[in-house]
């Protein structure tokens, strides 16, 4: 399947929704992810010494969290196949089939390097800049960086 095949006409990809948000119901998303902020700091997710105690094997906690999320995905996903679950705007939901390349395990060893070296995963690198450590920024500019030159050399890549 090449990249047109999972364009609309828009350019966005076939899971983008077709109606708009206004600005007020943008307000939903930014209140699930402060309290999914608040949840991650609270159960120390976001934890640079949990992470690094997971890498280490000292601690089976973030694997529990990481299995745990993967059991939520896979109940989720059958959920909506079966009872043909609708978005928030009431769109269908479309699930693509996913082939496999290579490049996925290039690319999961250098995103688990990164996660393992910085001690941060891109979903909750908000949350660890809004707990203080600061630092975080260079992760989240390098992390834009990387998307950025993705983006440049992506046609050029085996996928």
């Amino acid at each position: 399947m090449n990249n047109l095949e999972n364009k609309n006409t828009d350019g966005e990809g076939i899971n983008a929704s077709q109606k708009k948000e206004n600005a007020f119901g943008n307000i939903k998303y930014l209140i699930v992810g402060i309290f999914f902020g608040i949840v991650f700091v609270k159960a120390e997710i976001i934890s640079w010494f949990r992470i690094q105690e997971m890498f280490h094997l000292q601690s089976f906690f973030m694997y529990g969290v990481i299995g745990s999320a993967v059991a939520v995905g896979v109940i989720s996903v059958f959920l909506i196949k079966k009872f043909n679950i609708k978005t928030l705007q009431g769109e269908k939901i479309e699930i693509q089939p996913k082939t496999f390349n290579k490049g996925q395990i290039y690319g999961g060893l250098i995103f688990g390097f990164g996660w393992a070296i910085t001690g941060a995963c891109p979903g909750p690198l908000f949350a660890q800049i809004g707990t203080g450590a600061t630092v975080i920024v260079v992760t989240l500019v390098s992390a834009i960086a990387g998307t950025w030159v993705y983006g440049l050399i992506k046609d050029k890549l085996p996928h």
